[in-house]
């Protein structure tokens, strides 16, 4: 009852308390890897159990929220339910066939967004929320954004608590939800077909063989 009064304050509030938002970063020796090295460790961010059981409670009103509004792009198809990698490999696979059928040339270019969830931008996070979502939505979502940190833990030892000016709450359940809105604002493609899963994204156009020498030979004039 009392974890319950201290959540719909929260929300009335709009105000995240900040012990919630300290993350501890445990790290997981990678193997095969040498010891001495920063890199041969992989960095576990635990959140407190409070910020996970808060986390859980603005999913349902955003999913509403994005479903009604189509807010997510349609060819993403990352963290969404009844979609998964093996549809947008049919997707894909099928574009290529169909390209085959009607003897066209189908190019396509792979991308993949280096530390994508590491590099949200906050401010821009934040402005793209309040475009977007409601401003009762929006201001608990900033609030829960602001003022996080972490600190790493080395068995009993700690380091000094370092502020986290970037990046989506790793391991928290609003992290994924947050990058999508993030992103949602990328444009769809007329001429082309783009296959999204999270980070990973791919962009596929049918042509004719002809259009394609075409294009090669004005980028080899250039």
């Amino acid at each position: 009852m009392k974890i319950t009064n201290l959540i719909k304050a929260a929300f009335r509030l709009k105000n995240v308390p900040r012990l919630w938002k300290v993350a501890e970063v445990i790290t997981i020796p990678k193997p095969g890897e040498p010891p001495h090295e920063a890199a041969s460790y992989r960095p576990i961010s635990l959140l407190p159990v409070m910020s996970k059981l808060f986390g859980k409670l603005p999913i349902k009103r955003l999913k509403s929220i994005i479903e009604r509004k189509t807010l997510i792009l349609k060819h993403q198809f990352g963290f969404r339910r009844k979609d998964s990698t093996i549809d947008q490999v049919h997707r894909i696979t099928n574009i290529i066939e169909n390209a085959l059928e009607e003897k066209k040339v189908c190019s396509a270019v792979f991308l993949v967004v280096t530390q994508a969830y590491e590099k949200v931008w906050h401010e821009g996070l934040n402005y793209e929320l309040r475009t977007i979502l409601p401003k009762q939505h929006a201001e608990i979502l900033e609030s829960y954004l602001a003022e996080r940190f972490f600190r790493i833990k080395q068995g009993d030892v700690y380091s000094e608590r370092k502020e986290i000016k970037a990046r989506v709450p790793q391991g928290s359940v609003l992290g994924p939800v947050l990058y999508q809105l993030y992103t949602c604002g990328l444009p769809d493609l007329e001429i082309s077909t783009v296959a999204d899963f999270a980070d990973d994204c791919d962009i596929n156009s049918k042509q004719q063989q002809r259009e394609i020498y075409r294009e090669i030979t004005v980028i080899n004039q250039i």
